[in-house]
This record gives C-alpha cells, structure tokens and sequence, in this order.
C-alpha cells in the first residue's frame, strides 16, 4: 500500500510538471510567434521596398555602419550572434533582452540595403533572447530556463520559416549534436506548432515549400546517386563553413576599426553586385531557388551565394545563414545533380537538404526539413543523402559553439567543437 502510495504521487508529481510545460509551451507559442510574424512582415517589406526601389543598394556601407553603431549603443558590440543562444541552452548562461530589438532592427537594415543574410539564424536569437528574459521574470532556475529557451527557439523558426517539425527537432539537436534531450520535446514542439499557428492566422505559410519534378523510386541506382550527391554536399558544406568563418578573421587583418570593416564590407557587396547586373544574390536566395528548382541553370550560383553571404556577415551586418545555406545547396544540385543522372529539380532538392545538414550537423533537422519543403517527395533519398553529408562534413559546422558529443563513424564520446 505504502508502494502504491509513493507511485502515485510520482504520477501525480510528473502529471502537473507536464501540464506546467503545456501551460508554459503555450504562452512561449503565442507571444514569440508573434513577434516572430512582426519579423517577417518586416523583412517582406525590407526586401520588397529593395526591390521597388534597386538604388538603396547604394546605402550598403551606411547600413553595415549603422548596424555597428546600433550594436556599440547598446553595449552589445561584442555580441556572439547564434553561438551565444546555444551557450545559453547548454550552460545556462543570460541572454540580454537587449538582444532582441537589435537583431530584429539589424536584421531589416541588412535587408533593406541588401546584404546577402537569411533570418532563421536571427530567429533562434529573437526566440532565445525572450524566452530566457521571461525565464528571469518567472524566478526559472536553469535547467527550466534552459527548456524556455529551447521553446523560444522553435517558436521563433517555425513562425518565421513554417517548417514546425523542423524546427523543433532543430532547437534541440542543434546545441549538442549526438545528445538530444527527449524531455522537451513537449514543450518544444507544442511551442513551435503553436507558433505556426499564430503565422497561419495572421495569413503566413498557407502553402509552404518548392515543387519539385521528375523525383526517381528509391532503387539501387538512385540510391547510388544520392550517396555520391551526399559526398559533393560534404565537401560543399565544409568549404561554405570554412569560408565563413574566414571572412571575419580576413576583415580584422585589413581593418581594425569594427566602423571600417562594415563599410569595407558594404562596398564590397555593392561593387560585387553592379558587377552582376543583377541583385539575385542580395538578400536571402528564396526567390533564387524557386527559380532554379523550376529550371533555370546558373553554373556559378553556388559560388556567388556564398561569397555574398561571407562578405555580408563576415563585415559584421547582422542574419541567418540557414537560407544562403540552402541556397547555396540548391544552385550546386541543379548543376552537379544532372551529371550524375538526377534531374535538375531533384538534385536541387538534395543539395538544399544535404548541403544543411553538412552545415549544421542536425541530420535528423534536415530529414525533418526535406519531408517539409517537398511534401515527404524522395524522402528516403534525401535520408541517405543527408546521412552521408553528415558523416562526412567532419567537424566544421557554421556555429563554433556547437559540440559534437559523439563521433560520427562510432559510439565513441569525442566532445569536440566544431571548426
């Protein structure tokens, strides 16, 4: 009797703690899908204005200038971006509320003037920086905040992106590859669907992903295909990473002054693009994308994604590298994947969803993503890509605080960074 006792006030112990994160998940959902609609709302109307009106190209130095001295104002100039939300979840570090206002407004300057960036990157810090400020406002202790976080992380990525799935699996694989904490994947995914709910009642993501053709049966050779696609994606993420993450360390060896290095940058960007005669590759690539997986081949798209994207982050304007990422993916498929007997359309798509796992080491996020993006279309293919991606990307990931727990060809504990 006294054993029955006990175990029923451990289940009525874990009911109310799953109700608490309900309630909690709930409440992240609604406040941070808001704001993460707020935020797409205004980078639509950043880039729609750009495009309206081409010459604010012209503003790119005085945007990158602005940002920093935004970023001094506040105190934050030596804010660490995405890596400083995953040291928030791993080691219960405080996340500035401060964070939020300014990601947010950098983000749209960055697109206004059209600095090659994505947002799902800004997201995980909008999200973050919220949930961990109510976390502090709530008396949290820090393995409670650590999960808030995890929900404003979801919320914000699926609001901003519609991928729900996606981002929940993301926000917990994302910190610690190799270690996913099943515990929250209540609050996590109750958050981030909620947070698509919000983006689908204010008119967002009612239709949401790419049409792709000509996607083969899984077979001997399409699968053969696939693995060798997910070794190109490997060797593709790896260079986009490194790349990346040269950029700034290049920009400090010129300039010293963080006012001179956004200006540089800012002109850089801006010659590059009057050099094109075209700003396809300034903002985030979405539209770039459609049109590749719709048929449209650019040999070099890959190579000049990336290196407008380096440029821009890399001179300290402020965004995601989650779209350049896919887009830089999606313009080497359409080129590499006929080569190899794929057609253009379907090797765009595996590149997209290869090329992101290789860059974030989340194979299970990048599953997740491709079922999302093309209606579960080739699924098992993209399976196979994404893990030979994965397998083979090493250990360089686009975040240096990312860990990597375990070692990707064994079950051996290697808790390294990434490069």
């Amino acid at each position: 009797m006294e054993k029955l006792s006990v175990q029923m006030k451990e289940a009525l112990h874990d009911g109310l703690i799953f109700f608490k994160w309900l309630l909690y998940a709930c409440g992240i959902g609604i406040l941070v899908g808001g704001v993460g609609v707020a935020f797409h709302c205004a980078i639509g109307w950043a880039t729609g204005l750009r495009l309206q009106n081409p010459s604010l190209i012209w503003l790119l130095p005085a945007g990158g200038v602005s940002i920093v001295l935004l970023y001094r104002v506040c105190g934050m100039e030596k804010d660490r971006g995405t890596n400083l939300v995953l040291v928030a979840v791993r080691e219960a570090q405080p996340m500035k509320l401060r964070t939020a206002p300014l990601i947010f407004l950098s983000t749209i300057i960055t697109h206004l003037v059209g600095g090659s960036a994505g947002r799902e990157g800004a997201a995980l810090q909008l999200g973050g920086s919220l949930s961990a400020y109510l976390g502090r406002k709530m008396r949290l202790d820090a393995l409670d905040s650590r999960v808030l976080v995890l929900c404003g992380m979801s919320a914000a990525f699926s609001s901003l992106f519609g991928t729900p799935l996606t981002a929940a699996v993301f926000a917990m694989e994302v910190v610690s590859v190799g270690r996913m904490y099943y515990g929250v994947m209540v609050p996590c995914f109750v958050s981030s669907m909620i947070g698509k709910q919000v983006a689908r009642a204010c008119g967002l993501h009612l239709s949401v992903g790419y049409l792709i053709s000509d996607v083969p049966l899984p077979g001997v050779v399409p699968m053969v295909q696939a693995g060798v696609m997910g070794v190109l994606c490997a060797v593709l993420s790896v260079i986009f990473c490194r790349v990346m993450h040269a950029a700034p360390r290049l920009y400090s060896g010129v300039f010293r002054s963080a006012w001179a290095r956004a200006a540089a940058g800012g002109v850089l960007v801006l010659a590059l693009t009057l050099l094109m005669g075209s700003q396809d590759y300034n903002g985030a690539g979405d539209a770039l994308i459609r049109r590749m997986l719709g048929g449209e081949t650019i040999p070099a798209a890959f190579l000049l994604k990336m290196l407008f994207t380096a440029l821009t982050l890399g001179a300290g304007f402020r965004g995601g590298e989650i779209v350049p990422v896919l887009c830089t993916g999606a313009a080497f498929g359409t080129v590499a994947g006929p080569l190899l007997g794929l057609s253009q359309s379907f090797g765009g798509a595996l590149g997209m969803t290869a090329t992101f796992c290789g860059a974030t080491n989340c194979p299970l996020s990048s599953i997740f993503l491709a079922y999302e993006l093309f209606s579960g279309r080739g699924l098992a293919l993209h399976a196979l890509c994404c893990a030979v991606s994965y397998a083979l990307s090493g250990y360089y990931g686009l975040y240096s605080e990312q860990k990597i727990i375990y070692s990707k060809f064994r079950p051996q504990w290697v808790g390294r960074s990434v490069k």
